[in-house]
């Protein structure tokens, strides 16, 4: 006779417990801020008043001019293997953009947690049908970030109207495992742009809105809501918020480096060997002195930079 394992009973208990709890507590998918403070603990900055970590604005202002190749070198350096998604399509080829994420997940819909959805929804304040209510919570600076199941026909989670409700919100785009209407309408909104799986013209069917502000999938990247986001022509980079500093002033270190590199190169005082190698202290020094004359383009702190100088492996 065939026998079932405690282990296996527990695990089918666990998941029908957690599908029931959906179905008749309502939308139970949306974090509470205690839960959101837990799974971001390791950001120690100011947060929004739901617990979302708050990167500032003067950060997000410096990320806009990092290099897109350098914060994912950093990442990967840190361990973070799985925060970068490519293959998109975009209102806008060259329009990039950053961010703090604001996170939805969407999945098939069903009747029945659908319409718990809803009823709680609308007891908690949202309005409307769920594909709007992630706009709800959009603040200067914040970037949509959804999974809609990389859904097409049908997967269209916004429109012009929605779109430029969304910009007035943010002055940003959005970034959908999913697709998008109205492709002339959209390029119309100045400023705006969308990284999509596609464009189709259909209304959204058969979606439902199953979490907000909750850990989503973005292809091959996990997100988490105040990920700082990147988007560029070469795809979406999501900088996890308590790394969001150190990656920025390390990719503006590299920046200057870079440049002080070419140059020195450029007037033959090095080789691209010397360069390209572990430099001595006698290019330390130089590149010290550089510095000097670069005031209006370094926004590292002294302390930052006397940090990043005594690391051996640059």
């Amino acid at each position: 006779m065939f026998k079932v394992s405690e282990q296996y009973l527990n695990l089918r208990l666990f998941v029908l417990g957690t599908l029931l709890l959906l179905a008749h507590s309502g939308w139970s998918q949306q974090l509470s801020k205690e839960e959101l403070i837990f799974l971001t603990s390791a950001w120690k900055g100011e947060r929004f008043e739901d617990g979302r970590p708050h990167i500032s604005d003067s950060l997000l202002i410096r990320a806009q001019h990092i290099g897109f190749d350098d914060a994912w070198t950093i990442l990967r350096n840190a361990g973070y293997y799985n925060q970068f998604e490519d293959g998109w399509k975009t209102v806008h080829d060259n329009k990039a953009f950053v961010g703090r994420a604001v996170t939805a997940m969407y999945m098939p819909r069903r009747p029945d947690v659908e319409d718990a959805i809803l009823k709680q929804g609308h007891e908690r304040g949202f309005h409307g049908n769920t594909n709007a209510w992630p706009i709800e919570l959009l603040q200067e600076g914040d970037v949509y970030v959804a999974d809609g199941f990389g859904k097409v026909a049908g997967g269209t989670l916004i429109g012009q109207t929605l779109a430029t409700s969304i910009f007035n919100r943010t002055g940003k785009g959005v970034v959908f495992d999913a697709s998008v209407r109205d492709f002339d309408g959209l390029a119309e909104i100045e400023g705006f742009n969308a990284f999509v799986r596609d464009f189709h013209p259909s209304f959204l069917e058969e979606s439902m809105l199953t979490g907000l502000n909750t850990p989503i999938r973005i292809g091959k990247a996990i997100v988490l809501p105040g990920d700082l986001v990147l988007c560029n022509k070469e795809g979406v980079l999501f900088i996890p918020a308590h790394l969001a500093e150190e990656v920025i002033v390390t990719a503006e270190f590299i920046q200057l480096r870079d440049a002080f590199g070419k140059e020195r190169i450029q007037e033959g005082k090095y080789s691209v060997g010397q360069i390209d190698n572990q430099w001595d202290d006698a290019i330390k020094l130089d590149f010290l002195d550089w510095l000097k004359g670069q005031e209006s383009k370094v926004r590292l702190t002294k302390k930052q930079l006397d940090r990043l100088m005594e690391k051996r492996t640059w």
